[in-house]
């Protein structure tokens, strides 16, 4: 179920919190709620990734030791939790909205398609990965009835290429490493390549960012000529992100990045607390 993968979700909480309106009650449970449903729906997805890549996952120097792969849970118990997640996650969306079972629906068909498919196209699978990131922005948007800015989902869009490109570096460097191909998809990239991409990502990413924190828009929207202070934060983080992924050589997992590093957490919280101050 991949519950340390639920940190992706927070996402969902992103429109309420540029919209100065994290502190609305009524809004946040609606939110919350939404992380839960997505939560559900992503886990019975991640089973069902697992169950296509059961062989693949048993070459794998980390993923063996996955329940699947490992043999501690079996393909019907798999199938069985599975649906259940789905089903539980669709009935609690449709109480909540009912273009956020729309959207939930795109995330779960788009998925499958990655699963059995496009996660074998280079560039296509590392594309998909990041419009997950940005449908959860719209699960956050239309629960909350809160429009997105395109500043928001550029952004969102560009950081989860640059991440999912930092993957699949760590992909090439197993397979450089060991002889295993841990994904067929490994053929169609190459650390030049991947190093290239991952360093222009790095750099629109902090283009975009400065750009929308100096906008005239923004600017007069939230009242303060001084968010361009949180692209430090921004810039510090990137780098400490290519660190990992290019000295440290372990950015397979950006979740377990966030969740472990000491360093990217102080730096997301120092992101966070300037631009909440600036905002609140």
């Amino acid at each position: 179920m991949r519950p340390y993968q639920y940190v992706k979700n927070l996402f969902i909480f992103l429109p309420l919190f540029f919209a100065l309106k994290i502190t609305d009650i009524t809004l946040l449970s609606c939110a919350v709620f939404a992380f839960i449903t997505f939560s559900l729906v992503a886990s019975s997805i991640y089973i069902f990734n697992d169950y296509c890549d059961i062989e693949d996952d048993r070459q794998h120097p980390e993923k063996k030791y996955r329940p699947l792969a490992s043999g501690v849970i079996n393909k019907s118990q798999a199938a069985i939790i599975m649906f259940v997640l789905l089903v539980a996650g669709f009935v609690l969306m449709t109480s909540l909205s009912g273009k956020g079972v729309g959207i939930l629906a795109a995330y779960v068909v788009m998925n499958i398609a990655y699963s059995l498919y496009f996660k074998h196209v280079a560039i296509l699978d590392v594309i998909i990965i990041a419009v997950g990131f940005v449908l959860r922005l719209f699960v956050g948007s239309v629960v909350t009835g809160i429009p997105l800015s395109m500043w928001i989902v550029v952004i969102t869009f560009l950081l989860a290429l640059f991440m999912a490109l930092a993957k699949r570096r760590d992909d090439v460097l197993i397979y450089l490493d060991t002889g295993r191909k841990m994904r067929n998809v490994v053929d169609g990239y190459n650390l030049q390549f991947l190093d290239t991409a991952m360093g222009i990502m790095a750099s629109v990413v902090i283009v975009a960012y400065v750009i929308y924190t100096t906008s005239t828009e923004v600017v007069a929207r939230v009242h303060s000529e001084y968010l361009y202070l949180t692209a430090l934060f921004v810039i510090i983080g990137i780098m400490r992100y290519l660190q990992i992924a290019f000295v440290v050589k372990d950015s397979g997992s950006p979740t377990r990045i966030v969740l472990k590093d000491r360093f990217m957490q102080l730096t997301i919280l120092g992101w966070g607390l300037t631009f909440a101050w600036i905002l609140y």
